[in-house]
Formats: structure tokens, C-alpha cells, sequence
């Protein structure tokens, strides 16, 4: 069994559900079609669908989209684009881009690229919600040990995703982390990769929310929880 792109990012965010509880909210207030920016192997998008409701799930990987696909069925429309420049036929009152998404986008014009996607797909005084983190808060102290594996087991393998590093550099946060796979009988798969996640402030998303077009009018909270830190969610309207 080959550790697969869609198996990494089920270890490492599939468990992940301290934002769910808001999403579902937004989605009661604001109704269907959704759009989820990053949606990956559909970790929100089918906990929206099971709840009744028409979710359209964008990425720019095509192997966590198909993985998405194969877990929904006819419940979950894919879109393979990247969320800097993607163009649907449709309009939607609510477009979400849950965890990280805004901060791994190359910076400010990548954010500013998408944040016109997504004014450009949003009905008028539709709603768009994007989380942001800190993610220097995630780096610890010479002090502590790093943080936890991720552990998946699946068909007789254990999967495990370790953060070895945190340090800041530039504008951006690296996280390095050593993937293993073990199979059944023992044998080792092991990979090191580098993730940069960037540093922006809820205060400049919303100044290049503006510059996109779109009007800040709410902040969020998602609490901390043992091993993600916390966020806050800024909400937009067109």
C-alpha cells in the first residue's frame, strides 16, 4: 500500500473538528449552494452535505478531489481549480475556506487574487468565511518537546505524520514533519516535507478583503484544542 497524497492529509486534518460547529451555523443562515475553498478529501464538505445541504468542493489537487468524490458520490460537486483564480457557473450565498487555506496562498496577492474570485461568486450580500491563525503560536519554546505524531491506522498500516520543526522565516511559519508508513509485517516508509504556512493578522485580511471588494462585518472564534491552535474567522459580505 503506497502512502497516497489523500492519505497524508486525512492523518494530519482529517480528525480536525473544533470548526465544524460554525460552519454548520453559517450554512443555517445563509442556505444553499456552499462553496468550500481547499476542500481536500472533504472533511467539511461532507459534514455540510450530511446535513442536508448542496456543497460545490474546490481544490487544486486532483488526487484529494477524486478521494472526495469516491466518499460522497452524487452528494458532493467537485471542482478541481485553484482558489486564486477559478471560475463556476454559479452564485453562491456562502463560501467557505476552512483551516489554513488564506495563509498558503503566496502571500498578499494570492490572497487578494482569490478574495476577487470570491466576490466575483457571491450573490449579492452573500457571506464568505475564511479563518485566520497565528501560526508562530504553534512554534514552542526551546523547552517543550515538539508536538504529538498524527496517527491513522488503515488496512493494517499506521500512518504517523511528526512536526519535528517550527521556526519562523520571513513571512511565513516553517513546519517540518517526517511522514512514516508501517506495514503490516513492519517494513518503513519515510518521507520529510517542508510546509510554510503564512503570517497575516485578522486586521490586513480584512484591509485586503476591502481592496478586493469585499466588506468585513463580523469576526468568529474557534477555540484552541489539544493539538490545532485557535483561530479567528473573519467574515465578509459582498
Amino acid at each position: 500500500m503506497t502512502a497516497t497524497a489523500a492519505t497524508w492529509h486525512d492523518v494530519e486534518h482529517g480528525s480536525y473538528d473544533a470548526d465544524l460547529p460554525l460552519w454548520r451555523q453559517l450554512a443555517a443562515a445563509m442556505g444553499s449552494p456552499i462553496l468550500d475553498l481547499g476542500a481536500g478529501t472533504g472533511r467539511v464538505s461532507l459534514d455540510l452535505a450530511a446535513q442536508g445541504y448542496d456543497v460545490v468542493a474546490l481544490d487544486s489537487d486532483g488526487e484529494l478531489l477524486a478521494e472526495l468524490s469516491q466518499r460522497a458520490g452524487s452528494a458532493v460537486t467537485t471542482v478541481h481549480a485553484d482558489a486564486r483564480a477559478f471560475s463556476i457557473d454559479a452564485g453562491f450565498p456562502l463560501i467557505i475556506a476552512p483551516m489554513s487555506l488564506v495563509q498558503i496562498l503566496g502571500g498578499h496577492e494570492g490572497r487578494v487574487a482569490m478574495l476577487g474570485s470570491v466576490r466575483t461568486h457571491l450573490i449579492p450580500n452573500g457571506l464568505f468565511a475564511a479563518p485566520i491563525s497565528d501560526p508562530k503560536d504553534a512554534v514552542p519554546e526551546e523547552s517543550i518537546a515538539p508536538p504529538l505524531p498524527d496517527i491513522l491506522e488503515r488496512d493494517g498500516w499506521v500512518f504517523s505524520s511528526q512536526p519535528l520543526t517550527m521556526y519562523e522565516e520571513g513571512e511565513c511559519v516553517v513546519i517540518e514533519r517526517r511522514r512514516q508508513a508501517v506495514s503490516p509485517i513492519g517494513e518503513i516508509q519515510q518521507q520529510d516535507v517542508r510546509i510554510e504556512v503564512g503570517v497575516v493578522s485578522a486586521d490586513e485580511f480584512e484591509a485586503e478583503a476591502r481592496e478586493a471588494g469585499l466588506r468585513p462585518v463580523a469576526r468568529k472564534g474557534v477555540p484552541e484544542t489539544r493539538d490545532h491552535i485557535g483561530s479567528t474567522v473573519v467574515l465578509c459580505r459582498r
